[in-house]
């Protein structure tokens, strides 16, 4: 039998000093609760209370039992309202996982100013290391993930916080010496440089959208940031996300290729436990982080 519950029963045993009173604060019957006083006596080995006709008493074990029963039992309540109070206010430590690439984004500013407005919260912050299984950021004790598949998973919630666009485009010496892209098939005649974790680059929207895996790899890196520097140098044509590639798009050390078909933005996803009972620091962070893209947008680009 749970021993916080015979703990409870006998608590209250010494302090009205029947098991009938004890029953009535209990919402139990004196039967039952005097079957819970002798169990707990069982379980301990030693007699806690002397029962009489009319009244019952505590031995000398039983007081110095009774003492320690209620103090842990009010340890637990003090502890239970505690974490109650803290799983409902945003204060705390929140821990967030993302890939490296979208952490070396717009997503660290985010994070960043969430931290300088919500400075009760303390964030841990790590990039990379992330497991091909959604819920494993909930089994290394992280609080949030960031991924920018779609998933299904009911281990896990998901929110979408913003839209990473993304862009194709190669430096102007490129295009001068290898000549410019006027269908997306002709991507298969280019030197590309790769995502590792992105070989099948998607052009165009909706039906129109056509899928080209790349097999004519000049270039690979698990950074976006190296592809970007690649592309720079000439070396071949790549799929940047917007963002990191703005000011060098802007400048024209990069051109965008095929701009009347575009690219399909990728959607920014937090991910974060299953339930309805989320901690107010997770929902408050969410909220920010929506906020915040919302109200930072990339500037378009003319072409």
């Amino acid at each position: 039998m749970d021993r916080l519950l015979l703990m409870r029963s006998f608590v209250t045993v010494a302090h009205v000093g029947s098991f009938s009173g004890a029953a009535k604060l209990l919402s139990s019957s004196g039967s039952l609760v005097s079957r819970h006083v002798a169990e707990l006596e069982r379980q301990i080995g030693v007699r806690l209370v002397n029962r009489t006709a009319r009244s019952v008493s505590l031995t000398e074990p039983g007081l110095r039992y009774a003492e320690f029963s209620a103090r842990i039992l009010e340890e637990i309540e003090a502890e239970d309202s505690t974490i109650a109070r803290r799983h409902d206010r945003a204060e705390g430590s929140l821990s967030i996982i993302c890939p490296k690439w979208i952490g070396s984004l717009d997503l660290g500013d985010a994070i960043a100013a969430f931290s300088a407005a919500h400075q009760k919260i303390v964030v841990r912050f790590e990039l990379g290391g992330m497991s091909d299984r959604t819920y494993d950021f909930l089994d290394s004790g992280f609080d949030v993930a960031f991924h920018t598949r779609d998933l299904r998973d009911s281990s896990v919630r998901l929110k979408k916080v913003s839209s990473l666009p993304f862009v194709l485009c190669a430096s102007e010496e490129y295009v001068e010496r290898h000549g410019t892209l006027t269908h997306p098939n002709d991507i298969a005649a280019h030197d590309c440089l790769v995502h590792v974790n992105d070989p099948v680059w998607r052009i165009g929207h909706g039906h129109a959208s056509t899928l080209h895996k790349i097999r004519n790899v000049a270039f690979s890196s698990n950074s976006y940031i190296a592809l970007q520097k690649a592309a720079v140098h000439s070396r071949g044509i790549a799929l940047l996300p917007q963002r990191s590639a703005y000011d060098d798009l802007v400048s024209g050390a990069l051109q965008v290729l095929l701009p009347e078909l575009a690219v399909p933005d990728r959607p920014l996803y937090a991910i974060y436990g299953p339930g309805h009972d989320t901690p107010r620091k997770v929902t408050v962070f969410l909220e920010f982080l929506t906020q915040w893209f919302s109200s930072n947008p990339i500037a378009a680009l003319t072409t």
